[in-house]
């Protein structure tokens, strides 16, 4: 981390006129002592940094040695901030903040009103995505393998893989990798992970295939179902097919033929609206879906 603090002490330096050492010390989170050695490092490195003593005094380069500006226009600027904050968002460490800096961004105006695009993907519990995010970047640094416990539909199991991307995809946080129990590239969601840890074991020199979205749904057993949703429930509908692809019987209601990948978690879906939706056909997965009703009921007789 110490070449990343060298290179945005650096960028400050470049946008500023002066500033102090502990203005530093205090921005990069390290010990005045730190960045007297940095600052240090950048004048061997050969930049000309001028140190005055005093009231006004400070650090900063000599007069004239300036770099060009940035190629890149306002828009692209704003565009890589957003991502860049969004990145943050969910970020364990400071990582981003000092992109920012390498990009001449000036961290008091990234959240003005000027940038149109704001980005958050942290969720409503940051921690619990940032602390797993951060030791699966360690590990592909490393090269190392992790190993966790995962809950999925089919039950709880302990993994072990070699992590090579992090996605945010479908809403949701996942790490892609090569499962050592499965002998192929898996796909995990982060929430289902626990007590995520990296291994001594190294990463084996594998050929790595291009990540592709679609051959990960679980799509083994498809299902095909024809469901009526009150009118009151459009807003999730259109959430997940948009507005186009709805369709309306005589009454107003909602009438929705789609593939969904597997029963159970058809009727999960069809539970979740409560009884604003009912399933039409085909005939047996109503029955099925009724006497999973049943079972409900009897748990709340009286």
């Amino acid at each position: 981390m110490r070449i990343d603090r060298l290179v945005s002490i650096l960028s400050v330096l470049l946008q500023k006129e002066k500033v102090t050492v502990s203005y530093l010390a205090e921005k990069f989170e390290v010990s005045r002592r730190t960045i007297l050695r940095d600052i240090e490092s950048l004048s061997k490195a050969g930049i000309p940094i001028v140190t005055t003593q005093g009231s006004g005094g400070g650090v900063s380069i000599m007069e004239n040695y300036k770099l060009d500006k940035t190629l890149l226009s306002s828009q692209d600027m704003h565009s890589i901030i957003a991502g860049l904050q969004g990145l943050d968002s969910v970020s364990g460490s400071n990582r981003y903040r000092m992109l920012m800096e390498k990009l001449h961004v000036d961290s008091s105006t990234v959240s003005t009103a000027d940038n149109r695009l704001m980005i958050n993907l942290s969720g409503w519990n940051k921690n619990a995505f940032a602390d797993k995010i951060e030791r699966i970047f360690l590990a592909m640094e490393l090269g190392r393998r992790v190993s966790f416990r995962y809950f999925a539909a089919s039950g709880e199991s302990e993994r072990v893989i070699e992590p090579y991307h992090i996605i945010f995809q479908w809403s949701s946080w996942y790490v892609w990798g090569y499962c050592m129990e499965r002998q192929d590239f898996r796909l995990f969601r982060l929430s289902r992970m626990a007590d995520l840890k990296m291994l001594d074991e190294p990463m084996e020199n594998r050929a790595v295939p291009a990540y592709q979205q679609q051959n990960h749904w679980d799509m083994n057993h498809p299902v095909e179902a024809t469901v009526r949703f009150e009118n009151s429930v459009k807003w999730r509908l259109i959430d997940e097919w948009g507005v186009d692809r709805l369709q309306y019987d005589g009454n107003g209601d909602i009438v929705v033929t789609f593939t969904w990948s597997d029963l159970p978690s058809l009727f999960h879906f069809v539970l979740s609206f409560g009884d604003k939706a009912e399933i039409l056909s085909p005939i047996e997965y109503r029955e099925q879906f009724l006497q999973i009703l049943k079972k409900m009921q009897k748990k709340y007789d009286i």
